[in-house]
């Protein structure tokens, strides 16, 4: 089976994360995508970070570094999870997906109306929201573009809900 590595980034700003409906695999879901060649995890998931929400960010990392001087650390992720994928260009195939948690750093000043005080950036793409800690334990449900409610999949409620307790210490 063919396989691609990718990485993910719950973004987290006091009691919420943000997420997204995604159109092609309809479900809520926070930043990631494909790692590039020549691109370690953490640099991946700034990067997937910065083009899909407008934030710049840093991991919060989950696991201590060792004690090394004499070559360069790159944090762990959290968790790595397996996900079974089907598209039209490469057909039935598993992303092999790093989780990380991040936190947005260099937040804009004018945050009315938006969960933890923070406003998406002016060009980030509709379809973002913040999500808080409560409303992922509630499972609560989001209106999608089709007017449908969902709630977010139970891996995002889960590692959501794991992201704001470790990034923000509710």
């Amino acid at each position: 089976m063919i396989r691609h590595f990718t990485a993910t980034g719950f973004v987290v700003h006091k009691d919420a994360t943000l997420l997204h409906w995604h159109e092609k695999v309809q479900e809520w879901l926070p930043p990631g995508g494909h790692v590039e060649p020549n691109e370690d995890l953490v640099q991946a998931t700034l990067r997937e970070i910065k083009e899909e929400t407008g934030f710049d960010a840093e991991i919060v990392p989950t696991h201590p570094l060792p004690d090394i001087s004499n070559l360069d650390l790159v944090a762990a992720p959290y968790a790595v999870m397996i996900e079974d994928v089907v598209d039209a260009v490469h057909g039935e195939h598993q992303h092999i997906d790093h989780i990380y948690f991040a936190k947005v750093i260099g937040v804009p000043g004018d945050s009315e109306g938006f969960p933890g005080g923070v406003k998406k950036r002016p060009d980030a793409p509709d379809g973002w929201r913040w999500v808080t800690l409560s409303e992922l334990q509630a499972e609560a449900a989001f209106q999608t573009p089709n007017g449908e409610e969902k709630p977010p999949p139970e891996d995002v409620l889960k590692l959501g809900e794991a992201a704001i307790r470790h990034v923000s210490g509710f």
